[in-house]
């Protein structure tokens, strides 16, 4: 069977952001930021005009995603023991174990994922990135997506979508 694919590993797909990853043992690291890189990799059918999808369109969503993440505080709603409550003063507490934390609620995101680890940033845009591409070029135009999230060179969290 022959596939075909794209890739994208542009410079400005990035995204600076603050976290603090939660061990199995339940420690914690330091809060602490990163500024994470953002590739991918797209296999589907070639198109009669020679493309899977054509780079000017995929790459303006990717680059939106990694807007929306930019320079904020992204916190684990789904960890079992982390607790965040949004004030009525523009506040938001995190708590997690005997750490306490406060910041304005615009500075922080809070996403549907269990830690801020590199695999679920990846796991959470390529998700969103995926829907976006199937609302935009069709259920069938994607039967791979790849999703790497870099956070330092070497070292990254990676997410595929296959449909078969």
């Amino acid at each position: 069977m022959e596939r075909w694919s794209i890739r994208i590993d542009k410079e400005y797909l990035k995204f600076s952001c603050a976290h603090f990853l939660i061990f199995p043992d339940g420690s914690k690291e330091r809060l602490h930021g990163h500024n994470y890189q953002v590739s991918c990799e797209v296999d589907g059918q070639l198109s009669r005009f020679g493309l899977v999808i054509d780079f000017k369109q995929v790459k303006p969503i990717i680059r939106r995603i990694c807007d929306h993440l930019d320079e904020h505080w992204l916190v684990p709603g789904e960890h079992p023991e982390l607790t965040v409550r949004h004030r009525d003063d523009g506040h938001t507490e995190v708590a997690y174990r005997d750490c306490h934390y406060l910041a304005p609620t615009s500075e922080i995101i809070v996403l549907p994922i269990n830690n801020t680890s590199a695999e679920n940033f990846a796991a959470w845009i390529g998700r969103g990135l995926l829907k976006e591409l199937r609302d935009t070029f069709g259920p069938v135009a994607v039967h791979r997506l790849r999703v790497e999230v870099s956070e330092t060179k070497g070292q990254a969290g990676v997410y595929t979508y296959s449909d078969g």
